[in-house]
């Protein structure tokens, strides 16, 4: 019987009652995106349970965090006078994981070394994404010739082997912390930038995007309100990544001697110290800041997956 016969109110129809157990769905974000609260949902849970990727790189993260920020407050060591007195120190009761060739506490080394890293490795993230992001978003917006030539400024940056002229950058003026920050940024951008610049192509002819042009927003509106909102995945798991290859680009220049200048310290030098001492049987040397690093890495590479999964990039 159709509601449209006399003597009936579609009003009197009984709505479907929900299945038992079933939930209200998340409502997504404009155009599409995932809300943030389906978002961190979907990046602690998964279909079988709880994300274990995410809880360990999480867990981990927060635990090498208060490690090095908040460790050093409460295990008070001497990072800058050299003691020769005690130098090389095997692990003991008041120096836990030993001492180094300048009578460094190796702890208290890694509490310190750590902070850099990880002080570096943030820096360099928000630098490189923020600067990143806008210019990709911008170039996949605007289209046509500008596109073509923000993209081959990329492609010959990408061409330039990134470590050699990082290396040749560092022997030119004297390594700093921000100097190297300033650096590595300058260097990471151009991958976030691309990837940016893909989702803002299969953005830019979604209907808000459409619709925002249509009722005179500029540009800029376009890309702050509706684009980068909505390629906030993408950019999140570039981010993520950036962290753990900036950690490592560190490591790689102290090891090879182009890192911190002393008293600073930082993983990659005292693993390149301790190499030294390898063979004489001081493994607290090489040990300790080779599976923190590792393990850091490792935790920073678990998350950025982890958030890729629960956005469902690929898809998306």
């Amino acid at each position: 019987m159709s509601v449209s016969e006399p003597g009936i109110d579609a009003a009197d129809i009984p709505e479907p009652e929900p299945e038992p157990g079933a939930e209200a769905a998340e409502v997504p974000a404009e155009g599409g995106a995932p809300s943030a609260r389906a978002a961190a949902r979907g990046l602690l849970r998964s279909a079988s349970g709880w994300n274990r990727s995410a809880l360990i790189g999480m867990g981990t993260v927060l635990v090498i965090a208060l490690f090095c920020f908040v460790g050093p407050l409460l295990y008070r060591t001497n990072q800058v006078t050299v003691r020769l007195d005690i130098a090389e120190l095997p692990p003991s009761a008041s120096h836990p994981l030993g001492t180094d060739a300048s009578g460094y506490d190796v702890l208290g080394r890694l509490m310190e070394g750590g902070r850099s890293s990880l002080e570096l490795g943030f820096a360099v993230a928000v630098a490189t994404t923020v600067f990143g992001a806008l210019y990709g978003a911008f170039a996949g917006l605007v289209g046509g010739v500008v596109d073509a030539l923000m993209m081959r400024v990329i492609d010959t940056l990408l061409a330039v082997p990134g470590l050699v002229l990082l290396l040749i950058l560092v022997n030119l003026f004297t390594p700093n912390l921000w100097l190297i920050i300033i650096l590595l940024s300058l260097l990471s951008w151009l991958g976030v930038a691309r990837l940016v610049r893909a989702e803002v192509l299969s953005l830019r002819t979604r209907d808000f995007v459409v619709a925002a042009t249509m009722m005179g927003a500029g540009k800029g509106r376009v890309v702050l309100r509706h684009l980068l909102p909505n390629a906030i995945g993408v950019i999140i798991v570039s981010a993520t990544f950036t962290i753990a290859d900036a950690i490592l680009a560190l490591s790689t220049l102290s090891f090879l001697g182009l890192g911190l200048p002393p008293p600073h310290a930082d993983w990659g030098t005292m693993l390149s110290d301790g190499l030294n001492y390898l063979f004489d049987g001081y493994w607290w040397l090489v040990y300790p800041p080779a599976v923190i690093l590792i393990v850091t890495v490792v935790a920073f590479n678990l998350i950025g997956d982890a958030i890729h999964n629960s956005l469902d990039l690929r898809e998306h």
